[in-house]
């Protein structure tokens, strides 16, 4: 009996350790830009559950994702991207 308490515990902990964490709610375009050389990306505005709104960029013809407006921090998903945004990553 023990044992299934501290398992029903465990397993409240863990959930809600993941609803507490920063996720994405909302993914909007913001602007098209160029970079000094021509290449041109997309910049998205990113809404978090902590209220925050920070920015993501598509480069490639939205192939690559990444954090803020330069190509560094980068995924092949938006979604993964949003979420790294709002993790502050």
């Amino acid at each position: 009996m023990r044992k299934i308490l501290y398992a029903l515990g465990f397993a409240g902990l863990f959930v809600s350790l993941n609803v507490a964490a920063n996720s994405p709610t909302d993914i909007n375009f913001a602007a098209k830009k160029k970079t000094t050389f021509g290449t041109e990306y997309v910049v998205y505005n990113v809404r978090c559950s902590d209220g925050t709104t920070r920015q993501i960029s598509s480069w490639n013809n939205r192939k690559e994702w990444c954090v803020g407006t330069s190509n560094n921090d980068c995924s092949n998903s938006q979604l993964k991207a949003a979420q790294l945004a709002c993790d502050g990553k």
